[in-house]
């Protein structure tokens, strides 16, 4: 399987089977800019101190919110701006998603890895857009498995960008999330795993999402998402066992308290010993 490096100002970063554990963690949603620069600085301290490639992570828009009332973020424009002071101020890579094909070029200016929501993942027009961005930047499209899509059928995804690219490379990573299962349920099958990584491109494991109720919260009576956090370390442990190349996971220091998919995200303080677990994995695996 091949992999991507990704350089730039304080990072070099190559993502794929034989190279190190790839931590894509941030927030779920911009809330302050304050906020921000606190969680990317301890995770990068973390990172550091565990010799972890990071990539800071944010949303400026949660575009599928289940309730017209529920926070979706600062926007594209002050969103931007703050991903931008978060880079400049800790010289890391920024991954953040995109809602529409005019998005895509002025996020890619900003944000290494440009990300494909997952409901979104079959929006060819999207797609291209994506992919035309970040090989224009040298960076790297973040597609999230839909929901309701089979592992395998994410060769149309990768396909798709192919075809913008040609004999350039293929920037794509795949990202694992969950599968619906009835309703208001996600499940995870490890088998996934492998099975996207047969298609010639890195594969990384969103823990956080993966535990999602969808419109499940008690606390609003289906007006959002619930979760189950306790969740997140077996789903990421798994997946890293499984062959996954990289993380994708949202803290935050009040996690009851985030404006956005709070029963998900974990305790800011839980990073370290959680992503030494991982890198632990990771290491075991790789040697195999």
């Amino acid at each position: 399987m091949k992999s991507l490096t990704l350089s730039g100002a304080g990072h070099d970063i190559t993502i794929g089977t034989g190279h190190p554990l790839t931590v894509m963690a941030g927030l779920n949603v911009l809330e302050s800019r304050d906020l921000a620069m606190r969680i990317c600085e301890h995770l990068k301290t973390v990172c550091d101190r565990l010799g972890l490639p990071y990539v800071f992570k944010a949303s400026f828009d949660k575009a599928n919110r289940s309730s017209i009332n529920s926070y979706r973020g600062p926007g594209l424009e002050e969103g931007l701006r703050i991903l931008a002071d978060v880079k400049a101020e800790f010289g890391v890579p920024v991954v953040t998603d995109y809602h529409t094909p005019e998005q895509a070029a002025p996020v890619a200016e900003v944000a290494e890895i440009v990300q494909v929501p997952a409901f979104l993942c079959r929006q060819t027009d999207l797609v291209v857009a994506g992919a035309e961005a970040v090989i224009a930047r040298g960076g790297w499209l973040h597609v999230k498995k839909a929901q309701f899509l089979a592992p395998w059928d994410c060769k149309n995804i990768v396909t798709k960008v192919a075809e913008v690219t040609g004999d350039k490379r293929n920037p794509t990573i795949l990202c694992e999330r969950g599968a619906s299962f009835g309703y208001n349920n996600l499940v995870v099958d490890m088998l996934g795993i492998p099975a996207m990584k047969d298609l010639d491109v890195p594969v990384t494991i969103d823990a956080t999402h993966a535990v999602q109720l969808p419109g499940a919260d008690p606390r609003t009576s289906g007006g959002s998402t619930g979760g189950r956090r306790e969740g997140v370390s077996i789903i990421a442990q798994s997946a890293i066992a499984a062959g996954a190349d990289g993380v994708f996971l949202e803290f935050h220091e009040e996690p009851d308290k985030a404006l956005c998919d709070g029963p998900s995200c974990l305790d800011l303080q839980s990073a370290e010993p959680l992503l030494a677990r991982l890198k632990a994995i990771h290491e075991i695996v790789s040697k195999a």
